[in-house]
């Protein structure tokens, strides 16, 4: 696989089964409704740890635009290979998230609350209040980007087994750091599937919330950043 199948694939295998958890969860009708928030974590890191095993050879499992941003920032990929990182990331959140509506089709008819469907695609803050939703995804970002630059780092690396240590850093941020905001953490992983809500013929769907659709860009994409920064001045 290139780079671009690589992510696709890397980043398809996240979304069907991170936000395929959720759905389990959230919609009527599922065998897992009402399972409840550490099932969805667990889902979550599961999802993390087959894309990243799945795409690691490929393409360097980044499979979010924060991974990606902080590497190129930190000179360790080639510029020129960024449209095909970020490519591969958004198709394959997108047909991912195709995956989830057509595996669970019938709950979502079955559900009425527009704002349950909605979480099944992208997520949406507890208490609303962009700047503090913002932050709370730059905190949650940063701590993801900096614990992966280490675990990536030549003298830790274990190759595609970083998948194991990277799952549970999001186990780790989505039980501690989650409850504000759904932790995103990743650009695409929250525009792909809001696209696909906007896009898909799922019913009584209400709308996709695109004035919150700034908040899980740009706090993550500030949180890798500052993450790259400060394993600069680390190391």
């Amino acid at each position: 696989m290139n780079i671009f199948t690589g992510e696709l694939v890397g980043t398809f295998l996240l979304i069907i089964l991170g936000n395929g958890v959720v759905a389990n969860v959230v919609l009527n009708k599922t065998k897992g409704n009402s399972s409840g928030w550490i099932v969805i974590t667990f889902g979550w890191a599961m999802a993390v740890f087959v894309g990243v095993f799945v795409s690691s050879k490929a393409s360097g499992a980044h499979l979010n635009p924060a991974v990606t941003v902080a590497l190129a920032w930190l000179g360790k990929i080639n510029s020129n290979t960024i449209p095909q990182y970020l490519g591969g990331q958004l198709l394959g959140a997108m047909l991912g998230q195709a995956g989830v509506w057509l595996a669970y089709r019938q709950h979502y008819l079955a559900t009425d609350d527009t704002g349950l469907k909605l979480a099944t695609f992208s997520t949406a803050p507890a208490i609303r209040s962009p700047l503090n939703n913002m932050l709370t995804e730059l905190i949650g970002t940063f701590i993801l980007i900096l614990t992966v630059l280490f675990i990536i780092a030549p003298a830790n690396s274990l190759g595609a087994l970083d998948a194991l240590p990277v799952a549970f850093i999001v186990l780790g941020i989505g039980l501690s750091l989650g409850g504000p905001t759904g932790y995103a953490i990743n650009p695409v992983r929250d525009f792909g599937p809001r696209l696909m809500h906007a896009i898909l013929p799922i019913g009584k769907k209400g709308p996709s919330d695109w004035g919150y659709a700034w908040v899980p860009i740009v706090g993550p994409i500030i949180g890798a950043v500052l993450a790259a920064i400060v394993f600069q001045c680390l190391n």
